[in-house]
C-alpha cells in the first residue's frame, strides 16, 4: 500500500488558507477540505465558493469531504470545479450510485464515507463504484476529537472486502489521526490518512506530515 497523507484545513488558519496550503505542499499528497452544512452535522464550515478560491491557490489536489444533506444535488459541482476527490456520506445520499458516477464523470475520484456506527458490509456491493472508502474514526462535525478505537475492526473488515473485490479502492481514515493512533490505523489496513490538529497544530506542519508518513509506512509493512 502506498501511504498518503491528507492534512485537513479544518485545523488551519482560515484567514491564511493559501499560506496554510503552501506549508504542506511539498510533504502531503492531498489537502483535505471538510464541507459542513450545520444540518447533516452540527457545524458550519465552508462551501463551494471557498473551494473554488482555494483551487486557484493550492498546488495540492483537493480532497473534498462533504458532510452535508443532499449530496446528490451538490457533490458533482465540487468535481466540476476541479476537486481531485469528492466524498459523500452513505447516510446522506439517496442515490449513491448515480451520484458517485456523476462525480467520476466530472473528472474526480469518488469517495464514500461511513460514520462510526455505520457497518461496512452493506456497502460491499458499491466498491466497484468508488475510488476511496472513508471510515470515520470520530463522529463527524468537529475537529480535535479523540480517536474511537471501536472503528479498528471496521477498518480491518473494509480492507478485507477491498482485498476480496476486483476494485482498486483506497481506504481512508478520518478523525483523531495522530502520531499516537496512525500506526494502529495502518496496521488495520488504512492507506490514506486525514490529519488536522496533528499537522496544523504543530509548529512545522510539513515535518508533522513527514513524521506521520514514516509511522504509517512502518506499521503497514
Amino acid at each position: 500500500m502506498a501511504i498518503q497523507i491528507s492534512p485537513s484545513i479544518l485545523s488551519a488558519d482560515f484567514a491564511h488558507l493559501a499560506a496554510e496550503a503552501e506549508a504542506v505542499a511539498d510533504s502531503a499528497d492531498w489537502l483535505h477540505v471538510d464541507v459542513m452544512d450545520n444540518h447533516f452535522v452540527p457545524n458550519l464550515t465552508l462551501g463551494l465558493p471557498i473551494v473554488e478560491s482555494l483551487l486557484k491557490a493550492a498546488t495540492l489536489p483537493l480532497d473534498c469531504h462533504l458532510m452535508i444533506e443532499d449530496p446528490d444535488r451538490w457533490a458533482p459541482a465540487y468535481a466540476e470545479a476541479g476537486a481531485g476527490s469528492v466524498t459523500i456520506h452513505a447516510e446522506a445520499a439517496k442515490a449513491p450510485v448515480r451520484t458517485l458516477r456523476a462525480i467520476r464523470s466530472a473528472g474526480a475520484r469518488a469517495g464514500l464515507a461511513l460514520n462510526p456506527a455505520t457497518p461496512v458490509d452493506p456497502y460491499a456491493d458499491l466498491l466497484g463504484e468508488v475510488d476511496m472508502l472513508l471510515v470515520m474514526s470520530v463522529e463527524p462535525g468537529f475537529g480535535g476529537q479523540k480517536f474511537l478505537d471501536l472503528v479498528l475492526p471496521k477498518i480491518r473488515r473494509a480492507r478485507e472486502l477491498i482485498r476480496n473485490s476486483d476494485a482498486a479502492v483506497w481506504l481512508q481514515v478520518d478523525g483523531g489521526v495522530s502520531a499516537e493512533t496512525i500506526e494502529r490505523c495502518a496496521e488495520a489496513g488504512a492507506d490514506v490518512f486525514v490529519a488536522g490538529s496533528a499537522v496544523y497544530g504543530e509548529k512545522d506542519p510539513a515535518a508533522a506530515v513527514d513524521a506521520l508518513r514514516t509511522l504509517a509506512e512502518r506499521a503497514s509493512r
